[in-house]
């Protein structure tokens, strides 16, 4: 990870199983949102075996791309914690102060690079 890179950890900690198919289809809108982000360098998702759990690893060139991100998933990102049983978000990276302030109040945790290869 280079200094200037974001990583963002989303995690929708339960999902009912009679939400699992809106879910999913709210998830492929997200993708469909985020499609033309040339700064989004990754965005994967994950769910458990039981489908009721479900992990996003996002990686993002810069805060830049966090700023275009935010913006599309704006519509989507609260059905998609209304279905998942809520959203924690950890992001890892520096900040710049501006973007630091105004994700302060959407994720969980925000931690600062100390060192990396």
């Amino acid at each position: 990870m280079n200094e200037n890179e974001i990583v963002m950890i989303a995690t929708f900690p339960n999902i009912p199983e009679e939400n699992v198919a809106a879910f999913t289809a709210a998830v492929a809108e997200s993708l469909d949102a985020v499609r033309t982000e040339k700064g989004n360098l990754q965005y994967d998702w994950f769910m458990d075996d039981d489908r009721s759990r479900c992990v996003v690893l996002e990686r993002y060139r810069d805060a830049a791309a966090v700023v275009e991100h935010v913006g599309n998933v704006a519509e989507v990102l609260p059905r998609l914690a209304q279905l998942g049983g809520g959203v924690e978000i950890d992001v890892l990276g520096t900040l710049p102060a501006d973007l630091h302030a105004a994700l302060e109040s959407r994720v969980r945790a925000i931690h600062g690079l100390v060192a990396g290869k």
